[in-house]
């Protein structure tokens, strides 16, 4: 009998899943540098062998771990159609920084990873061509924000004296950078209350880049 090529490619999809899982599970845990390939086979319950099939360098999986939880990340966080079209740039634009206090309430173990992955692929030189699969989730975040930017143009509630890529980097460096920071930890005072000190910074990019309508 020959190979029953469907159940192959639901056994494929669904280790690739495992290795995924297990794999930003020990990395938002431990760090990147420290954990070994051997770990993640280990823990996803497949031979070295099977894992180096997949992924035949700790960049390429690390690269691919990191555009699956933020792509399955913003896809969650996407507003449906009907939603949108009611919504003001404004008020698309608020909602856009709301994701990143939902991520420090809800989704630290993302937050942990993405600064693990930073110093990665920093320290170990990882060029542009191997991070694409990341970079691609992040310009697809970027081609949903300049929907809100045209929107803004048009409905006025919106400021667009910034470039539109200026907007979003300003805006997704600064409220990432420090929802991360508390993520893992880095507050200078015990009195620090990191979900309060994220609330005011989005009301201060608010005030910043909305205007009231009319």
């Amino acid at each position: 009998m020959g190979r029953n090529l469907e159940k192959d490619a639901v056994e494929m999809a669904s280790k690739n899943q495992r290795i995924l899982e297990n794999g930003f599970r020990i990395f938002s845990q431990r760090g990147i540098e420290s954990v070994k390939m051997t770990d993640i086979s280990s823990a996803a319950g497949i031979a070295i062998s099977s894992l180096y099939r997949y992924y035949n360098t700790k960049p390429k999986l690390v690269t691919a771990i990191s555009a699956w939880v933020w792509g399955s990340y913003t896809i969650s966080m996407r507003l449906d159609a009907k939603k949108k079209a009611c919504m003001t740039a404004s008020e698309e634009f608020e909602y856009f920084l709301d994701s990143f206090l939902d991520l420090y309430r809800n989704r630290k173990d993302i937050l942990r990873f993405n600064q693990f992955y930073n110093i990665y692929v920093q320290n170990e030189g990882i060029p542009e061509e191997e991070k694409k699969p990341f970079l691609d989730v992040i310009r697809s975040l970027e081609a949903r924000f300049a929907g809100v930017y045209d929107k803004g143009q048009r409905d006025g509630t919106l400021r667009t004296d910034l470039p539109e890529k200026k907007l979003f980097s300003v805006t997704l460096h600064l409220m990432l950078a420090v929802a991360t920071r508390y993520a893992i930890g880095l507050a200078y005072t015990e009195e620090t209350d990191a979900e309060k000190e994220l609330e005011m910074q989005k009301e201060l990019l608010m005030d910043r880049f909305t205007k009231k309508s009319g």
